[in-house]
């Protein structure tokens, strides 16, 4: 089986984004982004989606998160996507509910080649610390963009916000994991009526 693996650099005038993910790795993960909420959760998406995760970013955080955050998830998804290739053997769907004490988050993806992103989530503060948790939505829609995913995210309850994203996030690892997994039942086919993705 040929590795699959990425490394893809996104450059533009407010963000220098480098992202390498091995989807086959061992949870590993390195972040260096100027926005310490952010690398935590992408620590839950490494260790959780049993990847391993290398992200570095320098962005016009003097401003503000936005612009570093979403393009994160932009090159995450184009790294996801490259990694995948023809998505030959792989489960396609993944889901996954995650309890964080009171929180409990519901994350269901489908690798469908058709971008989408329903996210129903009712956060009960507007930052944790100073991450503003608008931003969550922003890094998904990222994603699914560049991926070529569907994704549902659904926080089913949940009073403290730091426990509602990481629940988000660590249900997105467990889906991921699932979803980027091969069947060796598959072998070459790719798992849709179509005969692509």
């Amino acid at each position: 089986m040929a590795p699959r693996r990425a490394t893809v650099n996104r450059d533009t005038l407010e963000t220098r984004i480098e992202v390498q993910v091995d989807l086959d790795g061992s949870g590993r993960g390195e972040f260096a982004t100027g926005v310490p909420f952010l690398e935590h959760m992408l620590d839950q998406i490494a260790r959780h989606g049993l990847i391993d995760l290398q992200v570095r970013a320098e962005g016009d955080t003097h401003i503000d998160d936005h612009h570093t955050v979403e393009d994160i998830g932009i090159t995450f998804g184009q790294a996801v996507k490259q990694a995948l290739g023809e998505r030959k053997g792989i489960g396609r769907y993944g889901h996954a509910y995650v309890p964080l004490d009171e929180a409990l988050s519901r994350v269901v993806i489908d690798f469908s080649g058709r971008p989408g992103l329903v996210c129903d989530v009712a956060f009960t503060r507007a930052r944790v610390g100073s991450f503003d948790v608008d931003l969550v939505f922003e890094f998904f829609q990222g994603f699914v963009n560049h991926a070529g995913a569907t994704l549902h995210i659904d926080n089913l309850r949940g009073a403290n916000t730091h426990h509602q994203v990481e629940t988000i996030f660590k249900a997105f690892g467990r889906a991921l994991r699932a979803a980027v997994a091969l069947d060796p039942r598959l072998g070459e086919i790719t798992p849709s009526t179509k005969g692509s993705l």
